[in-house]
C-alpha cells in the first residue's frame, strides 16, 4: 500500500483524537480497513469539535486527503463498501484484542502489550461508533477495558502487582488522558508465561497474531461465540491452524418454522448480527465462530427463541 501523505502538527483542540489516529498509522499495513475507520472516526469527532478555525481546518483537510486515499487504494473492498461488513470486521478485531488482553489479565500476566491491548479495544470501541449509536455491552466494555488499562498501567509504575481478574470499576478522570498507557507498540504476547513483573524490554519482536486465546475464553457479555486468534495480520505467511467444529445440533436440520411465530424487528436485528458476525469469521477461514453463529441466527427465525 502506498504511503500517505503526513497531517500537520495536531491542533490542541483535537487532543481527545490523538490516539485514534496513532492506532490508525499503527494499523496502515497491518490492516487497513481499521486504519480507515479510525481515521473516519477522528475526522467525523475533529468536525464536531472544530471545524472553522485556520489550524483546525487545514488538519481536517489534510485527513480528508488521507481518507480518500485510503478508500481509493482498498477499492471494493467490502468492509468499506459494505457498512455491515465493516462494522462486523471492525467489532471482531476489537474484541479479539480485548479477548486477549482479558485472557493475559486473568492469567496474571501484567505487561506493557496486554495493557496496550486493552487500551485500544477502548479506542476500537469508540470507532465503532461511526456505525451507529454503541450497544449497551460495549459501552460497558469500553469501559471496563479503559480502566483496566489505566489500573494495570499505575499498579505497574508504582511497583504493585495489580489484581487480576475483574474488580470493581473506579471511576478515574485521567484515562482519556493517559499518553502512557496508550503509547505502546501494538500487543506483542510473549511465547510463554511471563511473571508480574513490568519488564517491556523482554517483549520478544513479532505480531498480534501469534495471541493464544485458549478455548472457553473470558468474552464479553455480547459475544455470540469464542473467538479465534487469528486476528493479526502479518507479513509473514499465515499458517492454517487446526480447527474444531462444533457439533450441529441435529434438531436444527428437522427445524420448520412455526407459522403462529412473530418475529419483533429486535429478533430480525439479532439474527442479521449473528449472521454478520459468521460472515466476518469466514474471511478468517474460522468455521467454528461461522458455524456457531449461523446456528443461533436459524434457531432464533424458526423458533423464536435463542
Amino acid at each position: 500500500m502506498a504511503a500517505l501523505a503526513g497531517l500537520p502538527p495536531l491542533p490542541t483542540p483535537f487532543k481527545s483524537i490523538q490516539h485514534h489516529l496513532r492506532t490508525a498509522q499503527e494499523h496502515d499495513k497491518r490492516d487497513p480497513v481499521v486504519a480507515y475507520y479510525c481515521r473516519l472516526y477522528a475526522m467525523q469527532t475533529g468536525m464536531k469539535i472544530d471545524s472553522k478555525t485556520p489550524e483546525c481546518r487545514k488538519f481536517l483537510s489534510k485527513l480528508m486527503d488521507q481518507l480518500e486515499a485510503l478508500k481509493k487504494q482498498l477499492g471494493d473492498n467490502e468492509a468499506i463498501t459494505q457498512e455491515i461488513v465493516g462494522s462486523a470486521h471492525l467489532e471482531n478485531y476489537a474484541l479479539k484484542m480485548f479477548l486477549y488482553a482479558d485472557n493475559e489479565d486473568r492469567a496474571g500476566r501484567f505487561h506493557k502489550n496486554m495493557i496496550k491491548s486493552f487500551y485500544t479495544a477502548s479506542l476500537l470501541i469508540d470507532v465503532i461508533t461511526v456505525f451507529g449509536e454503541l450497544t449497551e455491552e460495549n459501552v460497558k466494555h469500553r469501559k471496563y477495558a479503559r480502566w483496566k488499562a489505566t489500573y494495570i498501567h499505575n499498579c505497574l509504575k508504582n511497583g504493585e502487582t495489580p489484581q487480576a481478574g475483574p474488580v470493581g470499576i473506579e471511576e478515574d478522570n485521567d484515562v482519556e488522558e493517559n499518553e502512557d498507557a496508550g503509547a505502546t507498540s501494538l500487543p506483542t504476547p510473549p511465547p510463554q508465561p511471563s511473571t508480574s513483573a513490568y519488564d517491556p524490554g523482554s517483549m520478544p519482536p513479532g505480531s498480534y497474531g501469534g495471541a493464544q486465546i485458549p478455548p472457553g475464553a473470558h468474552a464479553p457479555a455480547n459475544t455470540p461465540a469464542e473467538v479465534p486468534h487469528s486476528t493479526g495480520v502479518t507479513s509473514n505467511t499465515i499458517q492454517p491452524t487446526p480447527q474444531t467444529i462444533p457439533a450441529i445440533d441435529p434438531a436444527l436440520f428437522s427445524t420448520i418454522s412455526q407459522g403462529d411465530i412473530r418475529l419483533t424487528p429486535e429478533d430480525f436485528a439479532r439474527a442479521q448480527k449473528y449472521c454478520k458476525y459468521a460472515g466476518s469469521a469466514l474471511q478468517y477461514e474460522d468455521v467454528s465462530t461461522a458455524v456457531q453463529n449461523l446456528q443461533k441466527a436459524l434457531k432464533l427465525l424458526t423458533t423464536g427463541r435463542e
